[in-house]
């Protein structure tokens, strides 16, 4: 049995992870590897690259990673001057410095603001990149820890500001806190030098939840004058992944349950709840509706929706804000963009859509200000397409107050990136495959300068579950593949939400073979089309995406020429005997019904290799993370001693660190992608 490789201590597993770490060094570890692995380690050091800054008090801030910082460094900019790459930024958090004094790799994972001292942050920590997360309280003004400050220990954990001195903390300490996947549950009211256990509890979840988070509004903050400006404090439980019940304290201290569908997603102000039905349970499944809330003597929310979205055929809803006056949202129209802007303040405005510059493939949008309660509505919108830089552009909708004409809402461009790559005479189309059951599936070929047809070098990436939306973004990484003559597909298989929630939901459970239909679907459509043929065509995808690789190389073998599996799920029997993968039964099966458990064997990697003296797979790379809490790296070794005891020869590399994300300093995330770029050149690039 093979269920050693399950123990990560095991003297047995760390022999096999080390035989086969050193036969992927000895095959992958080229010179033209380790010149990718600079290349793409100069892009993430880039000293000139596009700012996004946040703005807290008169500051702005921005994280910056080089190469005498490759962890990075939190910085700042007085708020006055452009946020320029060569500007006069000023150090305030030393992420190498920090891990050097404290003995311990940690990753930076942002900051928690306090609304009530807004130099007050909390810094997020991960473990190693794991998703084990230390909360540690820091001043921004003195660029110092705040002596006797939070500082939580590293469990999965979430947490925000309930006043200057008392934070909302969801940890998963001990076996009460946390929910059966291991996440948290428990909502406490934590004090500086309080031990979390010991904190009154505010809120639970379920054990049988997913998790459970929460979070204040307080409209004094923001400014917020009237009968009822007393603080807001919302929870939630998310029941399942995508499934959720939203809990808002009455005036008695209460926790009340609103009454909206379960499957959305939502943002909530002090004056308005804006939600995306996921379901056709109140509204059609893809509208997104807005509803104000109430005085909180009353029902907390106003009976009265206003849905600013129809559903229809092609078109998405995929990201929505609230400010502290406006709506914000994004409709997609078969995968092109449309940005909206709705007045709060104004009962009937209309939603007003805001002119987009030509060649925008995506755009995404963040406020100016690192907190609701903080500052106006200025928002910073981001447009960039594959082969287009991205371009951060000013919506200054608090502006519109000022503004007696009422002239409509427009972009200010501020800065562009500069390019990564030089993409002339490079091309992006939008192509349609036919599944088998004749389903149209979208994807985007991005095109080298030079190929030749029917031997075109295509890397095909796909994920295709948990409703996640792919959308066309511009990257250096891809640049250099695209540099070296090979092609990049993006796949909006079924399982995503790129065409609204229904593009999920037929895949889920015993509907998952139509997304791997859909993939295959678009490997044979880019033959049929004459740009290439089986050999050349590769395809890679992470965690829901590494299975269905896994898929691909023991389903459909004769339609690739190369496999990059990467942090992948493989055995969809045992998935759910490591916590977090008890939150995906929802979305694959319940390995323990009988029914289930067929369909799950049906596809499962892990059961479906074959005899290479039945079957020859393509060249399979596998790569995972010791260090991985989402999906254990025992999937990928344990696929690979399979695929190994039936006569393959896969190439197998486990990362000591990074966790599911592969988190790092910059030199070891640009080695592990050029070691997966190593491989397409033996493979689907060889000659």
């Amino acid at each position: 049995m093979d269920l050693f490789l399950e123990k990560d201590d095991d003297p047995q597993t760390l022999a096999f992870v080390s035989a086969r770490n050193a036969r992927s060094d000895k095959a992958l570890a080229t010179p033209e590897m380790e010149a990718d692995a600079e290349a793409l380690r100069s892009m993430m050091e880039r000293q000139d690259r596009l700012i996004v800054p946040t703005r807290r008090g008169d500051w702005l801030f921005d994280f910056n990673r080089s190469r005498d910082n490759p962890l990075g460094v939190l910085r700042r900019l007085p708020a006055k001057d452009a946020p320029r790459a060569d500007a006069a930024w000023d150090t305030v958090f030393d992420v190498d410095a920090f891990c050097t004094r404290d003995g311990k790799r940690w990753i930076f994972g942002g900051c928690v603001t306090c609304p009530f001292e807004p130099t007050r942050v909390l810094l997020r920590l991960s473990d190693g990149g794991s998703d084990l997360t230390r909360f540690l309280e820091f001043d921004l003004e003195t660029k110092r820890l705040v002596d006797g400050g939070f500082d939580t220990p590293a469990v999965r954990a979430q947490a925000s500001w309930l006043s200057a001195d008392e934070i909302a903390y969801f940890g998963s300490i001990d076996a009460f806190s946390a929910t059966q996947s291991g996440w948290p549950r428990v909502g406490r009211r934590l004090r500086r030098g309080e031990e979390p256990a010991e904190a009154e509890i505010l809120f639970e979840a379920a054990p049988s939840d997913v998790t459970g988070y929460g979070f204040i509004i307080d409209p004094e903050l923001g400014g917020h004058t009237g009968p009822d400006t007393r603080q807001i404090r919302v929870f939630m439980a998310n029941h399942e992944i995508g499934k959720l019940s939203l809990h808002v304290e009455d005036a008695d201290g209460v926790a009340r349950r609103l009454p909206l569908p379960r499957e959305i997603g939502f943002d909530i102000n002090h004056s308005h709840i804006l939600w995306l039905a996921k379901s056709d349970e109140q509204v059609a499944s893809g509208s997104l509706v807005l509803q104000a809330l109430t005085p909180f003597d009353s029902e907390p929310l106003a009976p009265k929706r206003r849905v600013l979205v129809e559903p229809s055929p092609g078109r998405a809803v995929h990201h929505f804000t609230l400010l502290r006056h406006w709506a914000i949202y994004t409709v997609d129209d078969r995968l092109s963009p449309e940005l909206y802007a709705l007045d709060l303040t104004q009962e009937d405005a209309v939603p007003q859509r805001i002119e987009l510059p030509a060649g925008i493939e995506a755009l995404y949008f963040t406020p100016l200000h690192a907190d609701l309660h903080l500052g106006d509505d200025t928002l910073h919108v981001i447009g960039s397409g594959f082969l287009v830089p991205p371009t951060r552009y000013a919506l200054a909708l608090s502006d519109q107050d000022r503004n007696p004409a009422k002239e409509p809402l427009a972009l200010v461009p501020q800065e562009t990136s500069p390019a990564f790559f030089d993409a002339e005479g490079m091309s992006s189309e939008l192509l349609e495959a036919t599944s088998k059951d004749g389903t149209k599936v979208p994807y985007h070929l991005v095109l080298p300068k030079a190929w030749t047809k029917g031997q075109l070098p295509v890397l095909i990436y796909g994920y295709g579950g948990f409703a996640a939306s792919l959308a066309p973004h511009y990257s250096g990484t891809t640049g250099r593949f695209l540099e070296q003559g090979g092609a990049y597909v993006q796949a909006y298989i079924r399982g995503g939400s790129e065409l609204g929630p229904e593009w999920h939901t037929p895949v889920k459970r015993h509907g998952r073979h139509k997304a791997y239909e859909d993939f295959v679907a678009i490997a044979r459509d880019l033959v049929k089309r004459g740009y290439t043929n089986p050999s050349r065509i590769a395809c890679t995808g992470g965690s829901n995406g590494g299975l269905l690789t896994g898929v691909m190389l023991t389903r459909y073998p004769d339609d690739f020429g190369a496999v990059w599996c990467r942090v992948p799920v493989l055995d969809m029997t045992r998935f759910h005997l490591f916590p977090a993968g008890r939150a995906w039964m929802d979305e694959y099966g319940n390995p323990d019904d009988e029914e289930d458990r067929a369909y799950l064997l049906g596809y499962s990697p892990l059961h479906q290799v074959k005899p290479a003296s039945d079957q020859a797979y393509p060249p399979v790379y596998i790569e995972s993370s010791s260090n991985d809490d989402r999906v254990h790296p025992s999937h990928a070794r344990r696929f690979a001693m399979r695929l190994e005891e039936a006569g393959h020869l896969p190439l197998f590399h486990e990362y000591g660190s990074g966790g599911h994300g592969g988190a790092g300093n910059s030199a070891e995330m640009a080695r592990r992608t050029a070691m997966g770029y190593s491989f397409l050149r033996q493979t689907i690039m060889k000659a």
